[in-house]
């Protein structure tokens, strides 16, 4: 595991960072919510999050961002992470067959996010509303929510109600309640 982290920080960092993860602390502060903020190495593995989670005092969750065979619908899923996903038990859910990985070039034109910062907060940048979120129904037994601020080098801690209150309504996103 190669994980430097510094200290638990509250609100945005103080140097800059990339347009799209600072376009997560510009929504987060128009919103007025507090967050906490742990900086540190590229997660590359679920266990790396795992250690970001207990530094942070939070469940991290996998978010995977799916497609159907048409490529013509897309998802963002959030599950625990230590939740096995199944696409089939899934699709039943959503009434879409055969879902698969979205691909790296849908990622960016729909999140502008790349592969491995997959996080509820790029659906800021999903103005159109192509892609429909779904949370895993144990992510919201939760108080906190854990994410990256489209960048894989930093991590957030989120109510999850300020999730569902504030940031959905504001970026126009309803999420669908799935069981897996």
């Amino acid at each position: 595991m190669i994980m430097y982290i510094s200290e638990i920080y509250r609100g945005r960092p103080a140097d800059e960072r990339s347009a799209a993860e600072n376009a997560s602390y510009d929504l987060l502060d128009s919103l007025a919510i507090e967050y906490e903020r742990l900086d540190h190495d590229v997660t590359a593995a679920m266990e790396d999050c795992e250690a970001v989670g207990k530094i942070l005092g939070i469940k991290i969750c996998k978010n995977l961002f799916l497609t159907n065979r048409q490529k013509t619908d897309f998802y963002l899923l959030m599950i625990p992470g230590d939740k096995e996903f199944r696409t089939k038990d899934l699709s039943h859910q959503i009434g879409s067959a055969r879902l698969s990985f979205a691909g790296a070039d849908f990622m960016k034109a729909f999140l502008n996010i790349e592969p491995g910062s997959v996080s509820v907060l790029g659906l800021m940048n999903d103005k159109e509303g192509r892609v429909r979120l779904l949370i895993d129904k144990d992510v919201l037994k939760d108080d906190y929510i854990g994410c990256h601020p489209c960048k894989n080098t930093s991590s957030l801690k989120i109510k999850t109600s300020d999730l569902l209150e504030k940031i959905l309504p504001s970026i126009k996103h309803e999420p669908f309640e799935v069981e897996l």
